[in-house]
């Protein structure tokens, strides 16, 4: 029977919709001797049948036992508290001292130095910024040979007035291409070459 026919029957009989839903239970207090929590409708657990539940009075604590007088003095509570918070504080200020500072700048990368360690002389970002863009340059030179061929083809075919020229033509074509996919401005005046 759907929750509509329910509804019509509960009104033909003139009997509220609300009263024919059953109403939920929620839990109640655990079973003693299992622990295992259920409805608070039942009688007994459902796991092992006992039909005791956990006291709702909680047991004296510790605390609950000691006596006001027994309680430590406020003053020397606070006493005690703002000592070791010095006492920490100058432990924590000697250890800041102790820091090697050469130490804290060795190079990260280990293994490129296997004989002893290196002072690091750029910081991380200007490295990271660096090795993206090497990376970009490395990408660059990862042309396909028929992408290079073509370059080269458009080059040598696109001025044939000169052959004298071609080789010229060529070799500018891949290196204008290569200086593009890697993002490097346009070279204004020859280029010198490095002494290595």
């Amino acid at each position: 029977m759907s929750p509509a026919q329910g509804t019509q029957r509960a009104l033909e009989k003139n009997v509220a919709p609300e009263a024919i839903v059953p109403r939920r239970a929620g839990y109640g207090l655990p079973c003693a001797k299992c622990k295992t929590y259920y409805a608070s409708d039942l009688a007994a657990c459902p796991v092992c049948r006992h039909a005791e539940r956990v006291s709702p009075v909680l047991a004296s604590s510790p605390l609950n036992a000691i006596s006001a007088d027994q309680l430590p003095d406020i003053a020397v509570l606070e006493e005690e508290r703002e000592r070791f918070l010095r006492e920490f504080k100058s432990q924590v200020y000697a250890s800041h001292t102790q820091i090697n500072a050469a130490a804290s700048f060795r190079c990260g990368v280990d293994e490129n130095h296997p004989e002893g360690f290196e002072p690091a002389s750029v910081c991380k970002g200007c490295y990271d910024r660096l090795q993206q863009r090497g990376d970009v340059l490395e990408a660059a030179l990862h042309m396909d040979i028929k992408e290079a061929a073509q370059v080269i083809y458009d080059a040598v075919w696109s001025d044939p007035s000169d052959p004298t020229k071609t080789y010229q033509n060529a070799a500018q074509a891949i290196l204008t291409e290569i200086r593009k996919r890697a993002g490097v401005s346009e070279v204004l005046g020859p280029l010198q070459p490095k002494s290595h």
